[in-house]
């Protein structure tokens, strides 16, 4: 397929909806993107036609719709570049992965006195879970700080390391409040020399730019299927294999077993052994269908085409009287927060939606980097692949509008 940006919003049924009589502008891709009519009408055709459970049936629809989830394992597997398909765990979402990681490996692996590093600007869901962690196991946080830009300060790296203290750095690939892409390669790689792994929180960069974990040299990644035009309700943790396979079971139930007695259970191996219960067919057939639609149009073509708008964006932003961009990394995805002097994000906003366009204010699930830069919230827009100039024009003068209401 190729970068056809009339053909691929085509594809996109919402982006015909109105808000009021305006036509939606939807600048919040980075919050959830949205779905192409091959996701909708391949997860619609599975409940009309092919609706069963997974695994332990021997009829012919509980087997077709077994043989397409793990054939979305598979796809995920090649998508990511991982070595087998039982390096892929299904999940909820990016958030289940990463408490996975701390309450199976994190359990069984920190103990008092350990560190715990993570990056200065990680979303709540790469925080919290090790803070609980570290709560429980008597273990310490550490932070890898930031400069103005939003740029990773990785000269502090070498310090933070150097006492053999740190079990493992998590970090993710893109930060959602500032779109700064993170050299997650390089910090993999000090990580590795000081004895820790290194968690990845891919979630803001898989719809975004090509991702390969073996030349990432991580030992985690996660990611959610609704920010790479899949459904909600999946994500996926990946992991070496040694490491899944030394790591106990976090929930108990069906399918994570392969022997159960009122004595003991003998659990399943990976990845089955992460997977209890019935897990979300439809979603994970919706996110097979997803990374089918991506790999077709591209993620070098899509990471280029959000570039330029975000280029655009900037350059628009900063004629904008008042208007103060947060962060200016060295490399930036399709994010950009920004705040409006004298004007709080949440009333820009809502005069931003009476004309159509939607985007994020708030702090972003990432107080410490509000905290950072001291501000309480931003106002962001996020690209996708279905973003458009003209919507860039739309939101600046929405802008001059907001400006015009409160000055």
């Amino acid at each position: 397929m190729s970068f056809d940006l009339s053909a691929i919003r085509a594809q996109f049924p919402v982006l015909s909806a109105k808000v009021g009589d305006k036509p939606l502008v939807y600048l919040d891709t980075t919050a959830t993107a949205q779905k192409p009519l091959r996701v909708i009408e391949t997860m619609d055709d599975f409940y009309r036609n092919h609706y069963s459970s997974v695994k332990r049936g021997v009829y012919a629809f509980s087997e077709w719709t077994t043989s397409r989830c793990e054939a979305t394992r598979a796809r995920v597997a090649s998508f990511l570049g991982a070595e087998s398909a039982d390096e892929v765990v299904f999940t909820r979402g990016a958030t289940e992965s990463i408490n996975l990681v701390a309450q199976t490996w994190g359990r069984k692996n920190v103990r008092a006195g350990d560190a715990i590093l993570l990056g200065a600007l990680e979303h709540h869901a790469d925080i919290v879970p090790w803070q609980i962690l570290a709560e429980e196991k008597g273990a310490e946080i550490r932070v890898i700080p930031c400069d103005d830009d939003a740029n990773l300060l990785l000269d502090a790296l070498p310090g933070l390391l150097a006492d053999g203290k740190v079990r493992i750095v998590c970090v993710n690939q893109v930060a959602n409040t500032t779109g700064t892409v993170n050299p997650v390669a390089e910090i993999a790689r000090a990580a590795r020399a000081a004895g820790a792994l290194t968690l990845v929180d891919g979630a803001q960069s898989a719809a975004h730019l090509p991702v390969d974990v073996r030349k990432l040299g991580c030992d985690f990644f996660a990611f959610s299927g609704h920010k790479v035009y899949g459904p909600t309700g999946i994500g996926v943790l990946w992991a070496r294999s040694a490491l899944l396979e030394a790591m106990p079971p976090w929930h108990g139930g069906g399918e994570m077993i392969s022997r159960v007695t009122f004595a003991k259970t003998e659990y399943a191996p990976p990845p089955a052994r992460f997977e209890a219960g019935t897990p979300p067919i439809a979603e994970i057939i919706g996110l097979g269908a997803a990374l089918d639609w991506v790999d077709e149009v591209g993620l070098e073509a899509i990471g280029a085409h959000e570039r330029e708008l975000l280029r655009e964006l900037r350059a628009k932003l900063s004629g904008l009287p008042g208007a103060r961009l947060v962060g200016s990394p060295k490399e930036q995805s399709a994010i950009q927060s920004f705040v409006l002097e004298g004007i709080h994000p949440h009333d820009a906003a809502l005069i931003l939606d009476e004309e159509g366009i939607a985007v994020r204010a708030g702090h972003h699930c990432a107080q410490p980097v509000m905290d950072r830069f001291g501000i309480p919230a931003t106002i962001r827009a996020s690209f996708g692949v279905y973003s458009a100039p003209e919507e860039i024009d739309r939101l600046i003068s929405a802008l001059e509008r907001v400006i015009r209401l409160f000055r």
